[in-house]
């Protein structure tokens, strides 16, 4: 290295995502981000990855993605043509495209009862903060009667989960709903996991009465009375979702280990209760895992 060059900092990078996110309207390439930042296209290119975990223009895009989404619920009478070619497609149908790969329905079909929070999280706007976070195994185990939840579910393996906030974005978009019990907490539940190939069915729902109809496209499912091992996650405002898979890492293959708790088949869940908000430090998400009492 020359020794009058100084190595890029994170600072550098920040002020970048910055610049994008105020160049959103106008084209891109990764040479222009890239040259903002001062260095070379690979060499940016590489730090961009490592520390955003997606390539500059995959964040280019989902940023406009997010933004556009949002202009749809806002503005239910913007033409699709328009808004494509703001958020800079080529053609209606390369954004209808693209947009169905992130928030997994047609533009069309987002006006109509979705929300854009959950999948902006997985576009933030802003540098990830370098933080661990925080997960302990709350000391009394806790024990549940049975109850239903309604959302939309799907099944998911290891290349797919990361379009887990699809669901997360259907159900919020649809709350309250006729049959919902009166409270806004959530759970993200687990069910049917495929222990030699990692799938599992994922539930983003909520309380529901037993006589409960859900709306269409949600179904319904029991949790069964059970005793709970609680880990409790405390968040630290970043990006929600690489949280979340952190501290499950840390759930499974630390904190579960080493409690001597033998974990029974059965649903386990995320509670997110109706204070939560992701992008508030100190929020927290008690997951569930049903043990042997």
């Amino acid at each position: 290295m020359d020794s009058t060059t100084t190595p890029p900092t994170t600072d550098v990078l920040s002020d970048v995502v910055a610049w994008i996110e105020q160049q959103l309207d106008q084209p891109l390439t990764l040479e222009q981000v890239a040259a903002q930042a001062g260095l070379s296209p690979y060499h940016f290119s590489r730090l961009f990855t490592a520390r955003m975990g997606r390539s500059v223009m995959s964040h280019v895009r989902g940023r406009r993605l997010v933004r556009g989404a949002r202009r749809l619920c806002h503005d239910p009478d913007l033409p699709l043509v328009e808004l494509a070619f703001d958020c800079g497609f080529e053609s209606q149908e390369a954004f209808t495209r693209a947009f169905k790969r992130v928030f997994g329905v047609s533009p069309g079909r987002f006006r109509s009862g979705f929300a854009v929070d959950p999948i902006e999280g997985q576009f933030p706007m802003t540098l990830p903060i370098a933080q661990d976070t925080s997960v302990i195994r709350l000391p009394e185990l806790a024990k549940l009667p049975a109850f239903r939840v309604a959302g939309p579910t799907r099944r998911f393996d290891q290349a797919t989960k990361a379009e887990i906030p699809q669901l997360w974005s259907a159900l919020i978009g649809r709350l309250p709903f006729e049959g919902q019990v009166a409270s806004w907490a959530t759970y993200g539940v687990v069910s049917d996991v495929d222990q030699a190939e990692g799938g599992f069915q994922y539930m983003a729902g909520v309380g529901v009465e037993p006589d409960c109809v859900p709306p269409p496209g949600f179904s319904a499912m029991e949790i069964p009375a059970a005793t709970y091992a609680v880990f409790r996650i405390t968040l630290n405002g970043t990006a929600l979702h690489p949280q979340v898979k952190q501290a499950m890492a840390m759930i499974w293959g630390e904190l579960l280990p080493a409690s001597g708790l033998k974990v029974i088949d059965g649903p386990d869940f995320e509670l997110y209760d109706g204070r939560f908000d992701p992008q508030e430090p100190g929020s927290v998400i008690d997951f569930h895992v049903p043990v042997q009492a």
